[in-house]
């Protein structure tokens, strides 16, 4: 007769300690989780990481089970596959994400082509607005260039704390602001410089050169790599290319490039000339002879056309003092002027008092708490915060 105390203890609490352990790191990591978010709805999931650890009412690994080899070679791909889908959602959302730089406005700091890998808890992650969307896609699925997310539900704009805030001169990822809309097949620039470039009518009547029109809610809007320069509370201003915050010049960040148009005796900078000048590719090509009204643009700067009543090639390149001066040792170059901001594009908000990128403001950044008198000089500064971003109205 077997001895009663010998005998197996069958009951669903008794599992190893070592499974008491993983069931207790992997509970408590979900509460924290769960107070750094503030949803506590979130705790009606924590019986089901308890059960996968310990009690196993669920068969959680019935696949296992099987003895066709094919189907237990299946399960197990289709449970690693599901598995690395949700562990890369959650530590993109919360922890950190990899982003490509996909312009040279930061040449000399970032490179185009730059894999990022971005510390999200350094400045709080931000809530998703579109939950539902399938991993590493922005916005756009590829191949089949259809949205990567669900529009519904969409959460509210939340954003979660940080172990630090933004400083000046902090080099930042963020949301595109004016890219909530845009057109299917010309996503640069967005709607509203189209509309201001080409006229509302222009755009909407020609869907085969710009697809149709489209809203991104915040967190599906381009990603932008930039330097920031000005916070809450600050007032900014740029005065013939130098930056003041609150009346003050600031000191220049080493590797800051301006914008300059260089003229050449009729050759072309060469690729080893640009190589050794420090200019991305993308620069490169950036000829402005060959845009569409290049020539009357020449000829309205007072650029000279040459015996066969052209003009020399004209380059617009971004250049630090470094690479300036090498350009100016180039034996083909015979004209070096500060890019007189014609072709740089309008900047936010059209046509107000005709700001540039290279003279802009004074523009106050509103703190919170702070309160700015509205007026019809300073209204359409705010006007589109006002309404698009805060959702008020100035009724």
């Amino acid at each position: 007769m077997s001895d009663i105390h010998n005998e197996k203890k069958t009951g669903r609490f008794d599992v190893s300690l070592i499974q008491w352990i993983k069931a207790f790191v992997v509970c408590l990591l979900y509460v924290l989780f769960i107070i750094w978010v503030g949803n506590f709805w979130w705790l009606l999931l924590l019986p089901i990481f308890f059960d996968i650890y310990i009690t196993k009412f669920i068969p959680w690994s019935f696949w296992k089970k099987s003895k066709n080899k094919y189907v237990l070679k299946i399960a197990e791909w289709t449970d690693a596959i599901v598995f690395a889908l949700i562990a890369v959602y959650f530590i993109n959302l919360f922890l950190f994400q990899n982003y490509k730089i996909p312009t040279s406005s930061l040449e000399k700091s970032l490179l185009v082509g730059d894999f990022l890998l971005v510390s999200k808890v350094s400045f709080g992650p931000r809530v998703p607005n579109t939950p539902l969307s399938f991993p590493l896609a922005q916005h756009t699925l590829p191949i089949l260039n259809t949205k990567s997310y669900i529009e519904y539900p969409q959460w509210e704009y939340k954003r979660l704390k940080g172990l630090d805030t933004i400083k000046h001169l902090d080099i930042v990822v963020f949301n595109f602001p004016a890219g909530d809309t845009v057109t299917t097949k010309v996503s640069n620039p967005d709607y509203y410089t189209l509309c201001h470039d080409y006229g509302r009518e222009y755009v909407h009547n020609n869907k085969n050169l710009f697809g149709d029109i489209i809203y991104r809610p915040v967190d599906r809007r381009e990603n932008y790599v930039k330097r920031c320069v000005g916070l809450p509370g600050d007032t900014l201003q740029i005065i013939e290319h130098q930056v003041y915050i609150n009346g003050v010049a600031q000191e220049e960040v080493e590797g800051t490039q301006l914008s300059y148009w260089v003229t050449t005796d009729g050759r072309k900078i060469s690729e080893n000339q640009f190589k050794r000048i420090g200019v991305s590719k993308d620069d490169q090509q950036f000829l402005i002879n060959n845009l569409p009204n290049g020539d009357n643009l020449l000829d309205y700067c007072g650029y000279e056309r040459n015996s066969e009543g052209k003009h020399n090639p004209v380059y617009r390149l971004p250049l630090t003092k470094e690479a300036l001066n090498k350009v100016k040792n180039l034996p083909n170059v015979i004209k070096i002027e500060i890019d007189n901001g014609l072709i740089s594009g309008q900047v936010f908000p059209f046509g107000y008092k005709k700001w540039t990128r290279d003279n802009y403001g004074p523009i106050y950044i509103p703190r919170k708490g702070a309160t700015i008198a509205l007026n019809l000089d300073n209204l359409p500064v705010y006007e589109r915060v006002i309404r698009n971003y805060e959702g008020n109205t100035l009724e």
